[in-house]
């Protein structure tokens, strides 16, 4: 076998998910399968390394090559223990549990097989005729551990692995099969249009040299220029060149996603054979109408494991573009949680569309993701703006008093460990609501430690309860995540963080807050072959490379607008909008709106900075102009409704329309309305954040790292929201419209130079 052969014919795998494939079975329980192993796993491993003796090893590497059918499986993993005994070496995995000790009945299958596995290539290397295997369980709750033994031959070792390598070759040979059908497409895949647009070619020359050089690419690209194919196209490319064997679309947005199923489709329509999914949030795609994970309430948990290989077999021989609805039609044939078919589907595909939270969120991520793994997958990040605030979102963590006051009532009787481990909680927030005193608010610099500890006993004794099943306890599930969640991020804590509680009404709650997410998003993205962050407003991109974890050799590029000026019209209505001044000014602004509707038949969208805002100008707009039509942004919109406020802006409308929406919101980014279905823009200030607590420590944050504070906290997310709202109008070579800012900053010096070129003229 050649050596390009050999390499095409080789699988790369880990030992845990492969005996996981091979021997997993039984249920999703309560949708924490390895909650526990999670949050206890790091601590309890350590506790019983620290008891082995001189010469005893501890995690240690190991892997082993495997000839089977003509494939070549480098198996490789890390063992917790390899201890010297009076008999020889002995192979001990190590492993947490909340169901009790005396629930094992001699060890799990699937537990018994990753130590095997390790044992064998220990026994291989030393060339050894036996070796001993040991599982520790330790009690999550008690620190209580228990052993289990066992001493194998080398030849049944090796009988052993060869059989679990038998049982996942059908999938492994599925697998390359599909890959070779990819590269053979990728390499004579034509650019799916006709012609680059202008910009474009640069942007995906930029995107394919970022790949090749390993590097993070920062890339303000502006709307039109087919940012999405931009990306996909040369991260295709680079999959077929084997310089990448997988790919991340991350979005902040399900409308930015569905942009991302259609250029992949459209490159499928030109001949490319590859495998990409879509996940969906769990609430969406759940088929139950409560989304409650136990056997007892979901047949569609009850035996996930002994279902779902074949599921995931099936679809990978049948499809190539997973989307939501594909998903649900194989959860349905082979009756699996349709969401968690979705997640273990994810790491045998080509390509991931998903929410940002599933590479970035400590709570969520994808944590099969082996390092190895990692060096070839690429990260692409749609409206990268997003995940700043984002960021700060997924790397703090708040919780509060009143369910544990509820919990401790609720288990009084029931559970007296529960209810004493909610009540050490509860008395914490009283405490802590009296220290608050009249300010009714408490600031500090450092993690809540105390309150760390009395949770990390809650989490514990929650955990046995849980995982003993039985009745409907979702207080308590929620709670508990919530409080590993909080404890999870204490262990992230520093000078970048600062704490804060608050009482309201008879509740308290305690924040831990990241002002400044960089850090932790650059950690997120190490160990990936590459990163691209793009937007039509990461702009300035000093700001965006800041806030996003940019490394100094990390590279950046600004695309020029395609388009030509005349097709903006851009005017100011040096007009306040501001708070003190909007009652005044309301119906100045009405006027104007007016004007800007008149001139012209079609349809329109007006964006203001708060819903509250938008409803006080409506009023004063309907009253004056009824003949005009309108259509308003509701908050918490559903898809359907969503639609329907899309489906007015019809391009062949017979009359005006005026659409009334939000900066930042739902239709202010990642909608496409081309040609006449949108001829004009408003937007109704300079977009502030309303001030608030969390803004203002933002803002004495970055001042004191000698930056300017108010911008970081104020202007700049502001003005990205503007920038945003104005990119939904010029889509395309042929639209025209016109861009109406209303509010006297944009005249302002600070205020014009955050502007695109194309509005200064």
């Amino acid at each position: 076998m050649s050596a390009d052969n050999q390499e095409a014919n080789t699988v790369r795998i880990s030992v845990r998910p492969l005996v996981e494939y091979v021997f997993s079975s039984g249920s999703i329980d309560s949708g924490f399968r390895t909650a526990g192993a999670m949050h206890e796993g790091t601590r309890i491993h350590q506790q019983v390394q620290r008891t082995y003796r001189e010469g005893d090893q501890k995690e240690v590497f190991l892997k082993a090559e495997i000839v089977h059918d003509g494939i070549m499986y480098r198996i490789e993993g890390r063992c917790d223990g390899l201890i010297q005994t009076d008999e020889g070496w002995m192979v001990d995995e190590i492993k947490s549990t909340s169901a009790g000790l005396d629930t094992l009945e001699g060890g799990r299958t699937v537990h018994w097989a990753q130590a095997q596995v390790y044992a064998y290539i220990v026994a291989k290397e030393q060339k050894l005729g036996r070796i001993g295997v040991q599982l520790t369980y330790v009690d999550t709750s008690t620190g209580e551990e228990r052993r289990f033994k066992r001493v194998c031959t080398s030849a049944e070792l090796e009988q052993f692995v060869h059989g679990v390598v038998e049982a996942y070759a059908p999938y492994a040979a599925l697998r390359l099969s599909n890959a070779v059908k990819r590269d053979e497409s990728i390499r004579s895949l034509p650019f799916p249009f006709a012609s680059y647009r202008e910009g474009q070619r640069k942007l995906a020359g930029a995107v394919y040299g970022a790949v090749k050089e390993k590097r993070k690419l920062f890339a303000k690209a502006p709307t039109g220029i087919g940012k999405t194919m931009s990306t996909l196209f040369p991260t295709v490319k680079a999959i077929g060149e084997g310089l990448v064997q997988q790919m991340f679309y991350l979005t902040a947005k399900t409308i930015t996603r569905t942009a991302a199923e259609q250029a992949l489709g459209l490159m499928e329509s030109r001949g490319l054979r590859l495998q990409a999914l879509t996940i969906t949030a769990k609430d969406k795609v759940c088929f139950q109408e409560e989304t409650l994970c136990s056997k007892e309430a979901c047949p569609y948990a009850d035996g996930y494991y002994d279902r779902i290989n074949g599921a995931v077999l099936d679809i990978l021989a049948n499809e190539t573009l997973m989307t939501r609805q594909v998903l649900e039609q194989y959860a349905r044939k082979h009756m699996v949680c349709p969401f968690e078919f979705s997640l273990d589907t994810a790491y045998a595909v080509d390509a991931v569309i998903c929410d940002y939270n599933y590479i970035f969120d400590p709570r969520v991520s994808l944590k099969r993701l082996i390092e190895e793994q990692k060096k070839r997958t690429v990260l692409l990040v749609d409206e990268a703006h997003n995940l700043v605030d984002r960021g700060r979102e997924m790397f703090s963590a708040a919780i509060g008093k009143a369910d544990f006051l509820q919990l401790k009532r609720d288990y009084k009787t029931a559970n007296k460990a529960v209810a004493g481990a909610a009540d050490a909680v509860n008395k914490y927030f009283i405490e802590l609501k009296k220290a608050c005193g009249d300010a009714r608010q408490q600031l500090t610099k450092e993690a809540p430690e105390e309150l760390v500890v009395l949770l990390e006993r809650f989490v514990s004794e929650a955990e046995r309860l849980l995982a003993a099943g039985g009745e409907d306890r979702q207080l308590l599930l929620d709670t508990y995540f919530a409080a590993q969640n909080f404890i999870r991020t204490a262990k992230l804590y520093d000078s970048r963080y600062i704490t804060y509680a608050e009482v309201q009404r008879s509740d308290v709650t305690i924040k831990m807050f990241c002002l400044d997410p960089s850090y932790l998003l650059s950690q997120a993205d190490k160990g990936f072959r590459s990163a691209v962050f793009f937007s039509a407003t990461l702009s300035p991109l000093s700001y965006y490379r800041d806030m996003l974890g940019a490394d100094a050799d990390d590279y950046s590029i600004s695309v020029a607008s395609p388009f030509r000026r005349e097709q903006l019209d851009v005017r100011i209505k040096p007009v306040s909008t501001r708070y003190r001044d909007r009652e005044r000014t309301r119906e100045e602004l009405a006027d104007s709106l007016y004007g800007l509707v008149s001139e012209r038949r079609g349809n329109y969208m007006i964006f203001f900075p708060s819903y509250q805002y938008l409803q006080s100008v409506y009023e004063v707009f309907a009253d004056k102009y009824p003949g005009v039509r309108t259509i308003v942004q509701g908050s918490g919109m559903g898809e359907e409704e969503r639609e329907r406020f899309l489906d007015a802006f019809d391009a062949d409308n017979p009359e005006t329309l005026a659409g009334f929406a939000v900066l930042g919101g739902i239709f202010s980014e990642g909608i496409d309305l081309q040609g006449d279905r949108l001829i004009g823009v408003a937007v109704v200030g300079v977009g502030l954040p309303q001030l608030g607590l969390e803004r203002n420590l933002i803002k004495e944050y970055f001042n004191g790292e000698g930056k300017n504070g108010y911008d970081y906290a104020y202007v700049l997310p502001g003005m990205n929201k503007v920038l945003q709202a104005g990119g939904r109008l010029i889509r395309s070579e042929q639209d025209e419209g016109v861009l109406l800012l209303l509010d006297d900053r944009f005249l302002q010096p600070h205020y014009r130079e955050l502007m695109p070129e194309e509005w200064k003229d």
